[in-house]
């Protein structure tokens, strides 16, 4: 038995990982961590302890003393900004005897910044929508006089489309990022289409573990957000397409030619129909690869094998092992369902 922290525990991401380490051939013992105690009491763990917020000044040393407490064999966490934070605080964590299974610390710093991930995707030749980073009212103009009519506005960090809009105007777009205290934390992109797509991927040490492509048919409660985005996925399916395992491979490789850990492309089409790179998301599992889990491939328990037992899956394929075509349909305060594309299209045939 592995004593596993998990932070962010009590979030859907983190008790998604939970989830899946549960209904694993795995008996591990959770310690569960948030910075919101009532997410505590939604988490399936064995302990549960309260820390400061990751970007926070005393979240290095409460982890740490944490860390001696409760005497982990492994820390996983899946926000952006505690990504971030453990591993700058890998060499402490290692020294305590505790493991990380991250990328390397320059791979987490350039995926956190979708303004330097950037920079070095279209240094590389890899296709993403064209971007520029807004340090004031004049490269806001001079995004809108290149991008096109409406352009795509986001804060350089943060899930969950955070800070996104999509607009046509210029006193809104400043106004906007205004608001945020933005300037010099914003980018302007070209406004790509609605159909998304992720690639989510494993590595160890320079080769590929397994990967698993789901494309995005809709956001719940897009409709309550200006951009439409709201990071929780309503409903997803399983899907391969060699043009997006290339585009994807192209990206992570642009960024790190020896991969290791966990990368989560995020592409968007374009109007011509091709895939564009817009962000990885990095050292952690997108919010519902439960989904994954429940159609057959859990990924958190193959990380965990690796990580503390240094055990690999056999797998008869490790690009997009699933097959296509499985729906994850998910909603607010109900069990998420997983059906087929043939049987979704039979109910809507049968509309009345």
């Amino acid at each position: 038995m592995s004593r596993i922290l998990v932070g962010g525990a009590g979030g859907a991401p983190s008790n998604n990982f939970i989830r899946s380490l549960r209904e694993s051939d795995r008996s591990d013992y959770i310690i569960g961590t948030s910075s919101v105690p009532t997410d505590l009491f939604l988490a399936n763990v064995d302990e549960r302890y309260v820390v400061p917020p990751a970007v926070s000044a005393e979240y290095q040393s409460s982890t740490i003393s944490l860390l001696q407490r409760t005497r982990p064999d492994f820390i996983h966490v899946q926000n952006d900004y505690e990504v971030r934070a453990v591993s700058r605080l890998r060499d402490e964590i290692a020294g305590l005897g505790v493991k990380c299974y991250l990328p390397s610390r320059e791979t987490v710093e350039i995926c956190i910044d979708k303004a330097k991930s950037y920079d070095v995707w279209q240094k590389s030749g890899v296709k993403v929508p064209e971007t520029f980073l807004l340090h004031n009212e004049s490269d806001l103009k001079k995004a809108f006089e290149q991008l096109g009519d409406k352009i795509w506005i986001r804060a350089v960090e943060g899930a969950a489309g955070q800070g996104a809009l999509p607009t046509d105007n210029f006193d809104f777009a400043r106004i906007w990022i205004d608001r945020f205290n933005g300037w010099g934390n914003f980018t302007a992109a070209k406004l790509l289409t609605e159909r998304t797509v992720t690639w989510l991927s494993l590595w160890y040490e320079g080769e590929l573990v397994v990967a698993q492509t789901r494309k995005r048919h809709s956001w719940n409660f897009g409709s309550r957000t200006l951009s439409g985005v709201t990071g929780i996925t309503g409903v997803g399916e399983t899907c391969s397409d060699e043009i997006v395992d290339q585009a994807a491979l192209d990206s992570i490789y642009a960024i790190d030619k020896n991969p290791h850990g966990i990368f989560g492309v995020d592409m968007t089409y374009d109007q011509d129909g091709l895939p564009n790179t817009t962000e990885i998301n990095i050292g952690r599992f997108f919010t519902t690869h439960y989904f994954f889990t429940k159609a057959g491939l859990n990924l958190p328990e193959i990380y965990c094998n690796i990580a503390l037992e240094n055990k690999f899956p056999v797998l008869e394929r490790n690009i997009n092992p699933l097959p296509d075509g499985l729906v994850w349909i998910r909603g607010m305060d109900v069990e998420p369902a997983l059906v087929t594309t043939e049987e979704l299209e039979k109910l809507r045939l049968n509309k009345i």
